[in-house]
């Protein structure tokens, strides 16, 4: 008979797999890299750092020529995507993509390492991403401790995004709703939020989504298995925008917005839903929908070298910029 650590109590394949002892098993996870002091591709600069006991962050800086470094860069602070299980900001894919990006940009990019499901069930994802946020905003503050020097001499505080793939794309919507709520240490703003095929769900399909086995989809399995304790399940506002308590769009706290969607992704439906209702929510902001076709989820993640990836990349560096 197996031992209860062997026993897969749950299993999302091919991501993780959970067993009764609560041990974790990542199945679909990139490895590990260091930051590099000069990357020999882009020549980003990168180095981690401790934003508190809990939530750590890898920073990029790009390597700018006289007179461009006497400039201040914008400042994006990123979310990783994984479905708030899987995925690291310290992964070679992430890794990898920061640098493209920052390369192209010419940003400071804030990478976040926010806790993971199950072991830290959700809110703590939001948690993490908010404290990191703050973090962030804090350095616009004279008085602030701890200032990391990247930040504080190169950040123009005006020029502050968010952003996100997949689940950090819903990571960045909730950033957005919550600081037009809050809003941020030293009254800074967030100027625009990119969404790149943003992880939204619901208990009622629309579209082309399929009735059968909606329940049994992954997109609804991962989110059960991230936030058991969810109020309102799968219709909780934090995955379901559109759900009936959900706050209002109108409230989104950037003046810009992006959203991304790819033709094959079975997310694209609710990406292209949230465009239109952010539209009609009487939100002031400026808004682009940008759909990529013939490809699908976060494909540009893992294939920056394709056209279609380095397209993806180019609009994003274009929309920091």
């Amino acid at each position: 008979m197996a031992s209860s650590a062997n026993t897969i109590a749950s299993e999302l394949p091919p991501f993780l797999r959970v067993y009764q002892d609560g041990t974790v098993e990542r199945l679909l996870d990139s490895p590990f890299v260091p930051p590099s002091p000069d990357d020999p591709t882009t020549g980003i600069y990168s180095k981690d750092t401790t934003i508190s006991p809990l939530i750590s962050a890898r920073l990029y800086l790009p390597k700018l020529s006289p007179p461009t470094h006497q400039r201040k860069l914008p400042v994006l602070v990123y979310f990783h995507g994984g479905g708030f299980c899987i995925g690291s900001a310290f992964s070679s894919l992430c890794h990898d993509y920061m640098n493209s990006l920052v390369s192209q940009a010419k940003v400071i990019a804030v990478s976040v390492e926010y806790r993971l499901a199950p072991e830290h069930p959700l809110p703590a994802a939001y948690e993490d991403s908010w404290t990191a946020l703050q973090w962030v905003a804090s350095h616009s503050l004279k008085d602030t401790v701890d200032k990391d020097p990247w930040l504080s001499e190169n950040g123009d505080f005006d020029r502050v995004y968010i952003g996100g793939d997949s689940a950090g794309a819903n990571i960045a919507h909730n950033m957005a709703i919550r600081a037009g709520m809050e809003g941020l240490f030293g009254g800074v703003k967030i100027l625009g939020a990119f969404l790149s095929h943003p992880y939204f769900w619901g208990s009622n399909p629309i579209g082309s989504e399929l009735v059968l086995g909606h329940e049994q989809n992954l997109l609804y399995r991962m989110w059960t298995l991230g936030y058991p304790s969810a109020p309102g399940g799968i219709d909780h506002p934090m995955i379901n925008p559109f759900a009936h308590d959900a706050p209002s769009l109108s409230g989104i706290g950037c003046s810009r917005l992006l959203v991304c969607v790819a033709e094959r992704d079975e997310l694209r439906e609710r990406g292209v839903r949230y465009a239109k209702a952010v539209r009609e929510s009487g939100w002031g902001g400026e808004l682009e929908l940008f759909e990529v076709l013939g490809e699908g989820h976060c494909f540009h993640v893992g294939n920056l070298g394709s056209d279609s990836g380095k397209d993806m990349v180019n609009r994003l560096a274009s929309f920091l910029q």
